[in-house]
């Protein structure tokens, strides 16, 4: 009996219906750019003061300028090493004294400035900014500062608990309910985030959009994938990453556009409730359905898709077998993962890598929202630079192979960071252009170890391997919040010295690995150890694990 692959050749591997419905999961990829990374805009911390009225009433009897008010009543610069007093604290001096006059007013009561008595802010801060941000209207600053780290390693926890536990849902109760479900909890959980009147409740909206949003970006990911025949399968993987980076361009425009956070969450969420009209457009994976047994079902999506491609289904095609042989079926375990020299090496390595991918990623993403210059133009730019990325793995994974190119860009990645450190501020344009090649290195790394990771393990452990070694993506991005935040008050280049270690270290363990390209699958434990010898087989290639059965392409 013929499989779904067999059928995909006869109606179409990449006709009008996958081309429709890899459109329309594309914009659920986009739409997922603002949750990742939107902590840019959303948590936006602007030049701030303390703010005192005393001060605000003097200046106004004075006449002061708005840079002599901050000339006259702000303290400078604290010991080398500590944070801005002008940030967090203020002079403890009673403005309301008559003795104060309007040039230069504490002369009178100190001949240094620096020994006058400095206090914390007891009025809240003023912002230097037009717009808002969950910063300046929680006060999320000075001593309360980690809890912008904590906002964005919330919605990190909520990838790595819901990436687990409802890609297990996906397998028991089909694609499409749990993509339906997940839109519908990340779309209203994004709203009432919006609305939010307090910073705790902020917070668990924007776990629970943790807890649903990767794992409906991965649903759709196996989805399309499972869609589309497998001489496309590697090319729509990879553009459905790129509609993400078209994410990111959007985001920026927007962000420009609705300078303030509430309206911007709104903006960018409200598209999620459109979604759920895919319930009517995209029809479940007949791969899942024949998995289940529902061979009725798998054969009715198949008609479906061969009408939309107008494309019959031959006669001889029209009774289905799993793309598996049935034979005897390994339990996998943990320990397989650890167990034996070659697999362990495998493992470890990949968890860095997947650790080291979303801490560059995440991590230089956050520090540009920290550095001086336009953030919407460093974002764009950055940003773009995932375009040549995409386009190099296509061009290169199959020619040159995966362990160089892989190992390459995570030393690109991580000089580049290093090189930005002794870059004078005054070069912008030579730091932009560093900034560039390190955002292009680390996006080719990141979704090398995606595509790579599958192909280092035996199949019966290849989607516990993957499972595992991508969760530290998530602790990856766990942690990184409070790398750039708390180290930038120590030195402001001091994020990019740790990530330029990370990254090159990650380069030298992956030329650790073997290379892939050419071989076939490894189907046994023994495989996996000899992988370093030479094959001849046929390659079976796999970009990303998507599901339980392994598909040759023979």
């Amino acid at each position: 009996m013929p499989s779904v692959d067999d059928i995909l050749e006869h109606i179409g591997e990449f006709s009008f219906f996958q081309k429709q419905t890899f459109f329309l999961l594309a914009l659920l990829s986009a739409t997922f750019a603002p949750i990742y990374v939107g902590i840019v805009f959303l948590g936006f911390t602007p030049d701030h003061r303390c703010q005192s009225p005393s001060v605000a009433e003097l200046s106004r009897r004075c006449g002061w300028s708005p840079a002599e008010e901050l000339n006259f009543t702000v303290p400078g610069r604290g010991p080398a090493g500590d944070t801005f007093p002008s940030h967090c604290l203020s002079y403890e001096v009673d403005w309301n004294q008559s003795a104060l006059g309007c040039v230069d007013p504490l002369a009178g009561l100190a001949t240094n400035r620096s020994h006058l008595p400095l206090g914390p802010c007891r009025h809240g801060w003023v912002y230097d900014t037009p717009g808002s941000s969950i910063v300046t209207e929680f006060d999320l600053v000075c001593a309360s500062s980690w809890m912008l780290d904590l906002f964005q390693s919330a919605v990190n926890i909520g990838f790595f608990i819901g990436s687990v536990g409802i890609g297990y849902l996906a397998d028991r109760f089909g694609r499409k309910l749990c993509l339906l479900v997940t839109i519908l909890i990340n779309a209203t959980s994004g709203v009432l985030m919006a609305i939010s009147p307090t910073y705790t409740w902020m917070l668990i909206f924007r776990l629970i959009q943790g807890l649903v949003s990767k794992a409906g970006w991965l649903i759709g990911y196996i989805l399309i994938t499972e869609l589309v025949g497998l001489s496309y399968r590697r090319t729509v993987g990879i553009l459905y990453q790129v509609s993400f980076t078209v994410g990111l361009l959007v985001l920026t425009g927007v962000a420009y556009a609705l300078p303030h956070w509430r309206w911007l969450q709104f903006t960018v969420t409200l598209p999620n409730f459109c979604f759920l009209l895919y319930y009517w457009c995209i029809p479940e994976s007949p791969r899942w359905l024949m998995s289940q047994n529902k061979n009725t079902q798998a054969m009715r999506v198949i008609k479906y898709i061969s009408k939309k491609n107008r494309k019959p289904v031959p006669v001889s095609l029209q009774s289905l077998r799993a793309d598996e042989e049935v034979g005897e079926k390994l339990k996998p375990s943990f320990l397989d993962l650890v167990r034996t020299p070659q697999i362990r090496k495998h493992t470890l390595v990949l968890m860095y890598n997947w650790f080291s991918g979303s801490a560059l990623y995440q991590g230089l993403i956050m520090h540009t929202g920290l550095a001086e210059g336009s953030i919407y133009l460093d974002f764009f730019y950055l940003a773009l630079m995932e375009f040549p990325a995409a386009l190099i793995i296509i061009l290169t994974i199959d020619r040159v192979g995966r362990r160089y190119p892989w190992a390459g860009s995570n030393l690109v990645a991580g000089a580049a960071c290093l090189a930005s450190v002794f870059i004078p501020g005054d070069l912008q344009w030579l730091r932009v252009t560093v900034a560039c090649l390190g955002r292009m290195g680390v996006t080719l790394a990141y979704e090398m170890v995606c595509l790579v990771n599958a192909e280092l393990y035996p199949t019966f452990i290849r989607n516990l391997g993957v499972l595992v070694c991508s969760s530290m993506c998530d602790i990856g991005g766990i942690i990184t919040p409070f790398l750039v935040y708390r180290l930038t008050e120590v030195w402001h280049e001091l994020p990019l010295v740790v990530f330029a270690v990370i990254g090159l270290v990650a380069g030298g363990l992956v030329l650790l690995l073997p290379e892939t390209r050419g071989k076939t699958l490894p189907e046994t434990i023994d495989e996996v150890e000899n992988m370093w010898r030479s094959r001849k087989n046929k390659e079976k290639m796999i970009y990303l694990q998507v599901k339980k059965r392994d598909i040759p392409l023979n």
